[in-house]
């Protein structure tokens, strides 16, 4: 796996030391499964941006502090130049930019999300999260899962939905897609 992943596997290593947590403590205070927690622990395994938000929001932490190591110092304002927001490419087809990284104590979590295609047999991975969440298409074609429900989304597409509710996503056409995420 990727030294990103591995980064952030130490980071959620070092929050759960910190606080002197179990990895059963962790899973069950942030409603996921131990085993799945203790894969993201390892760095081998992908970590899904909707777990390290689980885990930030559960612990008051900033999602930047385990993405990139970061903490957030803005209060007023926060400006992202294009093309130059903090980025982790946390597997090969999936790519976030996030837009707001600096700012402190937000609301929502805006991010540039980056989706390679993969095979047309490959299944969609579906994750849940506390919260609602806004995805508009900004570039290709993308078929996303809600709730068992498929639906395609085109440029300028978009959707809001319970982002408890089981989704995923996945390029279409053999091309990438890029589509602003607003997780709230």
């Amino acid at each position: 796996m990727d030294d990103q992943i591995r980064q952030i596997a130490e980071r959620l290593r070092g929050l759960r030391d910190v606080l002197e947590l179990t990895c059963e403590d962790v899973a069950r205070d942030c409603d996921i499964s131990a085993e799945e927690y203790r894969k993201a622990e390892t760095g081998e395994h992908d970590i899904s941006v909707s777990m390290l938000q689980k885990v930030a929001r559960t612990y008051n932490v900033a999602l930047e502090a385990l993405m990139f190591g970061e903490e957030p110092k803005m209060n007023s304002y926060f400006v992202t130049r294009a093309g130059k927001g903090t980025s982790i490419e946390r597997t090969k087809a999936y790519k976030y930019q996030s837009l707001a990284a600096g700012f402190k104590n937000r609301i929502a979590d805006p991010f540039i999300v980056t989706v390679e295609p993969k095979g047309e047999d490959v299944p969609i991975y579906l994750n849940s999260h506390n919260g609602q969440e806004f995805n508009l298409v900004v570039e290709g074609r993308m078929l996303i899962r809600v709730d068992g429900k498929d639906i395609t989304l085109n440029p300028g597409d978009s959707i809001y939905f319970n982002s408890k509710l089981p989704h995923g996503m996945k390029a279409l056409d053999g091309k990438t897609v890029r589509f602003l995420a607003v997780i709230m």
